[in-house]
């Protein structure tokens, strides 16, 4: 889940050069150095991935036996051994110093390219079969889906049109759709199956009428479900060229309503970033996720901002932080736009796990304009980068020394 994993942001940077600096150790299984840093791109601190695997020569490993005792040839291969291990070690500790430059609430979007437009529908292909059955050749479903979690009074709109294998749309008829729960073996439903309408007539949020693409509106809520938290599940039989077709499509519903967002933008200029404050009326207390998309001027995307934190009922202000160095890095065309912002109420070890808050679909907020010396050049400091690049660093002055000892 975006915002809960602590390392997320950075893993995506990091895995990239520890995958090549797997492929060319391949035959040297007992690098610490790198063995640490995958650790460390895991979210565990780089003392617990201390120990290799699998040892060291006793020789090399224990740094008892003097240098004076080892042959030529040993030398030579223990050399090469520790070069090896430098060289990691500081292609590691330099891809970390990269990806920490800023902090994990204030990102690059191109980190995430699946967080840049995230209210566009989810699009797929699919057989038309029967469950368990064949697929029928030369035709597809395509379908969408706007979005899988909802809650209160939030609808589900989903389409679905038969194509050829050139695009081209299908006469399909909907013999029938239903929404029913979705429960675990055992768990009695707490509602009855209800009939829901999929049309192609232009009414109802169908775009068109008569174009070939059925639309149907899930909204649990308003459907007999209101009191039930779970999956909802929404089939439909279907029909071509005598043929009986059959698909699916789940939402996890909430019938809560955790918060609604409160009108205006607060902005601040403050320790050389852009902070900006987003109102909302609190009803449940707990750990929220709010994640915004900042654009410059000519419609780049160029952050991605979340705020992850404990929150108190009541009005509040959730702060989405611009970080100063981003800023100046991007050297974005001003004024920003702040858009597509989605928030949620976690619940953690239950499920559903989250309580949607209103989606903020466009423009949300634009700010004033700044001139980017406004904004501090400094890279992100904590505790937690410091611990992470002393452990690195050490693992760069241990590999420097040995090769020294062994070096001509």
């Amino acid at each position: 889940m975006r915002g809960r994993a602590r390392w997320g942001a950075l893993a995506l940077v990091v895995a990239g050069v520890i995958g090549v600096l797997a492929w060319r150790s391949a035959n040297d299984s007992s690098d610490a150095p790198a063995a640490r840093m995958q650790m460390v791109a895991g979210g565990v601190p780089p003392a617990a991935a201390s120990a290799p695997r699998n040892a060291l020569p006793a020789t090399a490993a224990s740094g008892t036996a003097p240098l004076s005792a080892l042959g030529e040839a040993q030398r030579r291969e223990q050399l090469a051994l520790w070069q090896g291990r430098l060289q990691r070690a500081q292609a590691a500790l330099a891809a970390y110093q990269i990806a920490a430059r800023y902090p994990h609430e204030s990102r690059p979007i191109e980190e995430h390219p699946d967080q840049v437009r995230p209210f566009a529908p989810i699009t797929e292909d699919r057989a038309l079969r029967m469950p368990g059955g064949s697929a029928t050749q030369g035709v597809h479903l395509r379908t969408t889906q706007d979005r899988v979690f909802a809650s209160g009074n939030e609808a589900v709109r989903v389409t679905v049109t038969l194509v050829d294998d050139n695009g081209r749309t299908l006469p399909m008829r909907v013999v029938r759709a239903v929404a029913h729960e979705v429960n675990p073996p055992g768990v009695a439903d707490t509602a009855p199956p209800v009939n829901v309408s999929a049309v192609d007539d232009g009414t109802r949020s169908d775009a068109a009428p008569g174009d070939g693409i059925y639309t149907a509106i899930l909204q649990p809520a308003l459907q007999g479900f209101a009191q039930y938290a779970g999956t909802v599940r929404l089939e439909l039989n279907l029909e071509y060229a005598g043929q009986p077709g059959f698909i699916y499509f789940d939402a996890v519903y909430s019938p809560e309503r955790a918060a609604q967002w409160l009108p205006g933008v607060r902005e601040v200029l403050a320790n050389g970033s852009l902070d900006l404050f987003l109102k909302a009326q609190v009803g449940q207390a707990g750990r929220y996720v709010v994640t915004g998309r900042v654009d410059d001027a000519t419609g780049k995307p160029i952050a991605l901002l979340n705020f992850n934190g404990e929150v108190a009922a009541g009005t509040v202000e959730f702060k989405l932080s611009m970080f100063g160095k981003l800023l100046r890095d991007k050297q974005p065309a001003f004024p920003l736009v702040l858009r597509d912002v989605e928030g949620f109420l976690l619940k953690p070890d239950t499920f559903p796990d989250r309580v949607m808050m209103p989606r903020l679909v466009g423009t949300v907020h634009t700010t004033r304009s700044y001139p980017l010396a406004s904004f501090s050049d400094a890279e992100w400091t904590s505790e937690e980068r410091s611990r992470y690049l002393t452990e690195l660093g050490q693992d760069v002055v241990q590999a420097e020394n040995k090769v020294q000892q062994l070096g001509p």
